[in-house]
């Protein structure tokens, strides 16, 4: 989550974003959700509008639990975002020697489905 991102005033919180965000405080501590699950969790949207929720109004929840369906990092954020894995001990996957050093999310280990 950009550190630009501010707390929203609880009245202009669109209804939509409203949701978006009890689901993303939902996911227990080490594990995830991608984009397209919240979506599809709420019935509502896709993953393009669950991302721009986050984006504008994410700093206020566990943003890092609400993810990219492969597993990387959110750009510009990676590192505050590997903190907060692992303290939290999500599963995490080891960088490719393409990708840098920054590590991915382990989805299949990491993936939360609601239950």
């Amino acid at each position: 989550m950009p550190a630009a991102a501010e707390p929203p005033e609880a009245a202009a919180l669109p209804a939509y974003a409203e949701r978006v965000l009890d689901v993303a405080e939902l996911i227990p501590p080490g594990r995830v959700m991608t984009y397209g699950d919240v979506a599809e969790w709420l019935e509502e949207g896709g993953p393009r509008q669950v991302g721009r929720v986050m984006a504008l109004y994410g700093g206020v929840v566990p943003w890092w639990r609400v993810v990219r369906a492969d597993g990387a990092l959110l750009p510009g954020s990676e590192l505050r975002a590997l903190a907060h894995y692992r303290e939290e001990g999500t599963p995490l996957r080891e960088a490719s020697r393409a990708g840098g050093h920054i590590p991915r999310i382990d989805m299949r280990r990491a993936r939360w489905d609601g239950s």
